[in-house]
């Protein structure tokens, strides 16, 4: 049985729409990534947005908890149902059904679809909640029934907002399975598996700790663990032992050629689940990085490398479990195949790049176990983390495997130092947030039009006005900021790389930007005039957007050039359109030649100039996907979208602005390559007017170049003047050698000795010279450079060792320093102390060798 689609049907039977599953990256700034099913909807629940013409939805969205407050990676792997990725069944009311319909239609499902013998069925419900307890009797036995407090039976989105009591279904994996002191409901233990949790909305909290406010039409949500009930309909009493894991586990326990046991085999588990995520996250357009999502992504996928290296691996393997995950969930998720071969390639990637230190790591942290009692040094910690590429919950997993704790406080004291030193500390999702009154607005007016496609003038309407914080006004006035809702707008909302639109309201306001808020087109204005909701104005798009449109359709074209220059596994990861550059992010393993950005470039303005004329079509999405059309996953495209052609040089789907004929892209050139994270290239380019800028600066610091040479061939100059540094090292050295101060060795009997201060020259270079020509010595030479002092001591063939005959002498001079037994340096502060310092050098060394 197929229980997702079983799932979604039958609440399609009860007049739910189907509502694909959201990106895992969501439109939420307070979150890493979507961590429930409910997040997609969690504007309508707030009340920031209307409720949809059809207030019930269901889906099956995928899901990932492995940072913030929602982590279960530290328990994946040694549970049977815990996993960083997941999906999660869902069924919601906003507003429409409440407790009657939503129990009944969970257990219809469980007992009549899935068919779960419903003498292993039991209900919790909130201790205060009589009317779901009562419902739950005319599906269920009274005895079966049990009343929990908050903790486990009180659901709340946070400290304020929607909230209420739920209602828990929890299986009976049999005593025969689980017989342990928490195997009982209401305990911790596997026996009685929770698979599926009914949420009734019907209250408010305005404040923390506060009222609860019944809400007017109350709302439900509910989520179901897929992984759990597949594994309840096969037997299973491990979501592992299921077929969503088994062919991954088997396919591990294959290439290492070790049988996989449950009791033993944490490893395998982890590697089994931690490539769904790694996968699924790539795939959506997360790339490894030191930070936010891209760094839980590598946390996540390093710590699969490392179980595979307790298992024995000692190269990638990780990728080769790609095309086996596709092949299980590929039919769901059809751009897992559509990205495999980028995603494999990223996989195997930083797969090599930690094994090439992992062996280093666990040397460094076995030594230092030698040294551990019950707390492990947070500065090693540190160490296996910026030197060895650990992550800290990796060293944590090791620990816990020790039954040791770790010194977190050191660990985190050394990360902010270097977030510090850095300044690169992650700060939130980075994505922009808004709240507002963009509910009212929808009720009242729905989504603005959008005229900009053949207007950049056009006659609106304002509808509304907003203050800087979306907040309703009836006026805006002269010299004030604020936002403009206008019925038809010419205005292009920033989406898809390319930046809003700037311009004029005539005679009242400078549009600043434009972005899209909820579905609804704002621009952001300032006041020339006040300006009053209802006026009628004259909105003009700035001549700027003409430009770029050339960079947008440029960006199709690159697009196109890189999939035919460097192959099929190009991906896009991001990209940029402004009206004075572009900037395209896409998934390639290593950096660029010269002749393969030459020949992208070439191939780009080879469509330029053959003339291609632009086209736009609305499609069924289906058969635009079927056409052959480039979507960007993540962006959201409805059941008809717009696709942009220009001949077959490059189809995409696309709601932005572009040229009618690639001719008006004018010339297009490459400025930069270079890499953003692991796996992932960025390309700027400039064409049109900025291309045009772009040479014309060249062509200036050109002949600036050559006047520098006084040589019209520019590279004969730069050989001619090589050849004259060249000839001028060589005199230079020459010169030193010959002005070198003499200095004065003594001998305290066969070993030679020195203090000198030297005025000139590399002072480590002099004691070397020194080395060369005495079998046993002792020097210390001092070099005064504008206020400070170096100071550099060299041993040879003799008891004294340099690091501690120079810790004498450096405090003298208000400095420190060190080094090995044979050389040391060190600075210091004070010039005035050099006579000083150097008799303290002197008797230290008569001591030493007397």
């Amino acid at each position: 049985m197929d229980i997702r689609e079983e799932f979604l049907k039958f609440f399609e039977s009860k007049n739910h729409a189907r509502v694909e599953s959201a990106p895992l990256v969501p439109d939420d700034a307070t979150l890493l990534f979507n961590n429930a099913g409910m997040v997609p909807f969690k504007s309508i629940f707030t009340g920031e947005v209307p409720v949809p013409a059809n207030p019930r939805a269901t889906s099956c969205q995928t899901c990932v908890r492995a940072g913030g407050k929602h982590n279960d990676l530290e328990n994946v792997g040694h549970t049977a149902r815990h996993h960083t990725f997941f999906e999660m069944l869902g069924n919601f009311s906003f507003g429409d059904y409440f407790k009657e319909d939503a129990i009944a239609y969970a257990w219809e499902f469980i007992t009549e679809v899935v068919k779960l013998d419903k003498e292993k069925l039991w209900v919790t419900v909130h201790e205060s909640d009589d009317e779901a307890e009562l419902i739950w009797q005319k599906h269920i036995a009274k005895e079966r029934i049990m009343r929990l407090g908050d903790d486990d039976n009180f659901w709340q989105m946070g400290d304020t907002g929607p909230c209420g009591p739920c209602s828990e279904i929890f299986y009976d994996q049999g005593a025969e399975h689980f017989n342990g002191p928490e195997d009982k409901m209401g305990g911790e233990g596997d026996r009685f598996l929770e698979i599926w949790n009914l949420v009734f909305m019907q209250y408010e909290k305005k404040v923390k700790d506060g009222e609860l406010i019944p809400l007017p039409k109350p709302s439900i949500d509910t989520g179901m663990g897929l992984e759990r009930v597949v594994a309840i309909t096969e037997g299973a009493t491990s979501n592992y032992g299921s077929s969503l894991f088994m062919p991954l586990i088997n396919q591990v326990s294959q290439m290492i050629g070790k049988e996989y046991i449950y009791a033993t085999g944490a490893s395998f588990r982890v590697i089994a689940d931690h490539i769904r995520t790694a996968t699924f996250l790539l795939a959506q357009g997360v790339n490894f990085s030191n930070e936010g999502r891209g760094y839980v992504l590598r946390r996540i996928l390093r710590r699969g490398v490392r179980h595979g290296y307790l298992l024995g691996f000692q190269k990638p393997f990780m990728y080769k479990l790609v095309d086996t995950l596709i092949s299980i969930m590929g039919k769901e998720y059809t751009y897992l195949a559509e990205k495999a071969d980028a995603v494999k390639e990223q996989i195997e990637l930083e797969e090599a790049r930690f094994f090439k230190t992992i062996e280093s790591g666990i040397e460094l942290f076995n030594e230092e176990l030698k040294n551990t009692k019950d707390i492990f040094s947070g500065e090693v910690a540190f160490k296996l983390y910026d030197t060895f590429g650990f992550p800290l919950d990796l060293t944590e997993d090791m620990l816990k495997e020790k039954q040791l704790k770790l010194d977190v406080q050191t660990f985190d004291t050394l990360m902010d130092e270097q977030r510090t030193r850095a300044k690169a500390a992650w700060k939130g999702s980075g994505d922009e947030h808004a709240s507002g009154d963009f509910k009212s607005l929808l009720e009242k007016f729905g989504e603005n039009s959008f005229v900009g496609y053949e207007n950049t003038l056009y006659k609106s309407k304002v509808l509304a006005l907003l203050s800087e914080d979306f907040v309703n006004v009836d006026q805006i006035h002269a010299r004030h900021t604020g936002w403009v809702l206008l019925d038809n707008t010419p205005f292009y909302a920033q989406s898809g790389g390319q930046t809003g639109d700037i311009g004029l309201l005539s005679g009242y306001a400078n549009v600043l930007d434009t972005k899209k808020f909820h579905g609804l087109i704002l621009s952001h204005i300032e006041l020339t005039s006040t300006l009053h909701v209802n006026d009628e104005i004259e909105a003009i798009v700035d001549i700027s957007r003409g430009e770029i449109a050339k960079h947008h359709s440029a960006t199709h074209l690159l697009h196109a050039a890189l999939y035919e220059t460097l192959g099929s596994h190009i991906s896009q990861a991001g990209s940029l359109v402004e009206a004075t550059r572009l900037r395209f992010d896409f998934s390639h393993p290593k950096a660029l030649s010269s002749d393969e950005i030459a020949q992208i470039e070439e191939r780009v303005n080879f469509h330029v100039m053959h003339s291609i004329g632009g086209m736009t079509k609305e499609m069924d999405i289906e058969e635009a996907k079927k056409s052959g059309a480039k979507a960007q996953f993540g962006e959201k495209y409805g059941d008809k979208v717009r696709v942009v052609s220009f001949g077959d040089a490059s189809v995409e789907f696309c709601g932005g602005i572009h040229v009618k004929n690639t001719t008006e892209i004018g010339t297009f050139v490459i400025v930069k390559e270079s890499g953003v994270s692991a796996g992932v290239r960025r390309i700027e380019a400039v064409c049109g007017n900025a291309a045009y800028n772009y040479l014309k600066a060249q062509r200036h610091t050109l002949n600036l170049a050559k006047e520098s040479v006084k040589n019209q061939d520019l590279l004969a100059g730069i050989e001619r003047l090589k050849e004259q540094v060249h000839t001028l090292k060589h005199e230079l050295v020459e010169t030193q050698n010959a002005a070198k101060e003499k200095i004065e060795v003594q001998m305290i009997g066969s070993t030679a000795y020195v203090i000198e201060e030297i005025t000139a020259g590399d002072i480590k270079e002099r004691i070397d010279e020194l080395k060369n020509q005495h079998e046993s010595l002792c020097a210390m030479l001092f070099q005064v450079k504008e206020d400070k002092v170096l100071i550099a001591a060299g041993i040879k063939n003799s008891s004294v060792k340099a690091g501690d005959w120079i810790k004498v002498v450096a405090p003298v001079l208000g400095g420190g320093g060190g080094g090995r037994p044979d050389f040391a340096q060190a600075g210091g502060k004070d010039v005035t102390k050099l006579p000083e310092a150097k008799n303290v050098a002197d008797d230290f060394i008569r001591k030493a060798l007397s």
